[in-house]
């Protein structure tokens, strides 16, 4: 059984391609990630979401959710068993990467970018009030974050928000296809990229001691976080193969490649 790009995916990968180029290109130029900075506190917010969420479904409790100015961000948790606790730090990462993964899936079955975009906004929203205000104002006393952190994420929570609600309510539908694909490229990309990056601070010469998903995964289980590492580089990598492939590629039957004589 062989595998082609399907007829009706030609016009939705030419616009992920492109949105591919820009954004590696963006990467090589000078001051570049000034344009791009409202996209990188995006995916930080999907990155501590994932946190949150997975927190949350696995019995835990969220404390509180900031973003930080230079695109970092935290989730405090509590009440998490140790799986749960796994989980939830090996969220973040995958979270990113299976969240651009269903946009790509989204796209794919033609729902309108318009409604995703609305989506995605009222989903930044939502986090935004429950793991950015409500959780730190009934974890008060507990908090180990400063006002002032809390203030930047409701804000940049809230810009985020409008901004993307605005986009689905005023934008053209080319605006909004294009939205749609260069956030889940930046999703994709930022996950790997990201991971990189953890993989260096992890790594057993060159490391250095900056808090991050793998050093809490290796002081909870005793295993090298660049370990964990590669772990998280191995799923995200095969997710993405596995999505791309059912995203693009249709199967063409044995059948329709023989020919038969009368």
């Amino acid at each position: 059984m062989r595998y082609k790009l399907a007829e009706d995916a030609k016009p939705q990968v030419t616009l992920l391609l492109l949105a591919t180029g820009i954004t590696i290109g963006l990467w090589f130029i000078p001051y570049a990630a000034y344009l791009v900075y409202p996209i990188r506190l995006f995916v930080t917010f999907i990155h501590e979401s994932s946190h949150a969420i997975v927190a949350v479904l696995t019995g835990g409790a969220v404390q509180s959710l900031t973003i930080a100015a230079d695109g970092s961000g935290l989730t405090y948790t509590a009440g998490s068993s140790l799986i749960g606790a796994l989980l939830t730090s090996s969220a973040g990462y995958l979270g990113t990467t299976f969240f651009g993964i269903l946009l790509l899936y989204l796209m794919r079955r033609n729902v309108s970018s318009h409604k995703v975009l609305f989506c995605i906004g009222g989903f930044v929203g939502l986090v935004t009030l429950i793991f950015g205000v409500i959780c730190p104002a009934l974890n008060l006393f507990s908090l180990n974050v400063g006002f002032s952190s809390l203030a930047f994420t409701v804000v940049v929570g809230t810009l985020l928000a409008t901004g993307l609600c605005g986009l689905a309510l005023y934008g053209s539908t080319r605006v909004a296809n294009w939205a749609v694909a260069f956030l889940a490229i930046q999703c994709l990309l930022n996950a790997i990229s990201d991971l990189k990056t953890v993989l260096f601070i992890n790594a057993p010469l060159a490391g250095s001691d900056i808090q991050n998903d793998a050093g809490n995964m290796a002081a909870a289980t005793g295993i090298p976080g660049f370990l964990w590492v590669f772990v998280w580089i191995a799923i995200a990598v095969f997710m993405i193969v596995i999505g791309l492939r059912f995203y693009a590629i249709r199967k063409s039957s044995p059948a329709s490649d023989t020919v038969f004589n009368d």
